[in-house]
């Protein structure tokens, strides 16, 4: 699996020894994310709107209503911009100058395309399920021949992307070090809670394993 090649447009400008253009690293961030922002112009006016996303290989899949004008305008062949970002914990230093935040973050461009294959547009929606949850679709109802005609699916080829990672702790001035203030990094994790069941959930349904097990990977009984 090649690296992105740094183009003009990813080439990292402020701090680039914290990109990262190798595939395998960038995808690795993609996956963790739950929420992509997709970043375009309509009438000279930017939009950034945040929707879900799945990682199928080296292309990326979102959906939405057929009705809905951000999927309309992008499956034109328009330029996107897609970005995901992980907060990894709150960097504080010694001045507030050099406070921070450690993180992963993609950035994506390029454009987009309408799915128009059954079969293909099935599989990326099923992959979207497993993002948010895995194993879900191994019980969840797919989607039916009216939910797929409602549903539009558009398909990004990854070709130009980055990566840039922050961590460790904070980066003061050698002469504030001496300073009597506290500096650090606070970690943070999305963290789930315990289930909610829904109003409706027949009362001898069980908690699904694929859920069990998410729960303890996160550390929640």
């Amino acid at each position: 699996m090649s690296a992105f090649p740094v183009t003009p447009r990813t080439k990292l400008k402020r701090a680039p020894q914290r990109g990262i253009f190798e595939r395998p690293q960038v995808y690795q961030i993609l996956d963790e994310a739950l929420i992509c922002h997709m970043g375009f112009s309509i009438d000279e006016q930017p939009y950034v709107i945040p929707t879900i996303h799945a990682r199928v290989g080296d292309r990326l899949y979102i959906h939405g209503s057929a009705a809905s004008r951000m999927l309309r305008h992008l499956k034109q062949g328009v330029q996107a911009c897609v970005t995901v970002t992980l907060l990894d914990g709150l960097v504080l230093a010694r001045s507030a100058f050099h406070h921070s935040m450690n993180y992963r973050s993609v950035v994506m461009l390029g454009t987009m395309e309408e799915v128009t294959d059954l079969e293909e547009k099935s599989e990326a929606l099923d992959a979207i399920v497993e993002q948010v949850m895995k194993g879900r679709t191994q019980e969840a109802r797919g989607a039916n021949a009216k939910e797929l005609k409602a549903t539009s699916v558009l398909v990004m080829q990854l070709e130009e992307a980055s990566a840039k990672v922050r961590t460790g702790g904070p980066i003061d001035d050698e002469e504030d070090y001496s300073l009597p203030i506290w500096a650090g990094v606070i970690p943070t994790v999305l963290q789930p809670s315990a289930p909610i069941p829904d109003s409706r959930l027949a009362q001898d349904i069980p908690l699904p394993n694929y859920v069990q097990s998410y729960l303890q990977n996160r550390g929640i009984a």
